[in-house]
């Protein structure tokens, strides 16, 4: 009997939630506003902190200097070559006739 009272119990109870409904709420759509003037400016917002800047990198390290090349070995000169002979003078050529042939003497020597 004490399980069927609470059977009934539970039942009963079970059977008045369910029946119990949530009001349904309507809204009704509000007229639409006309707008008015503008108001002021807001003012303006505080600025944000600057940021950090990175650090500078190190600076790598100088190459080494190349090695001086080795100076090479001057050439070698020729051979003076050899004086040539001179030449044999000419026959002197008969005058023709009518013709003068003038010599003109040579000019007298400069001294120091």
């Amino acid at each position: 009997m004490n399980r069927s009272i609470l059977t009934i119990a539970l039942v009963a109870a079970l059977g008045l939630s369910a029946c119990e409904r949530q009001p349904t709420v309507v809204t009704v759509p509000a007229a639409p506003a006309e707008p008015g003037p503008a108001g002021p400016p807001g003012e303006p917002g505080v600025q944000g902190n600057t940021g950090y800047t990175g650090q500078a990198g190190a600076q790598g390290e100088t190459g080494y200097a190349g090695a001086t090349g080795a100076q090479g070995d001057p050439g070698y000169t020729g051979d003076t070559g050899q004086t040539g002979a001179t030449g044999q003078t000419g026959a002197t050529g008969k005058p023709g006739e009518g013709t003068t042939v003038i010599v003109e003497p040579s000019p007298a020597p400069t001294t120091n």
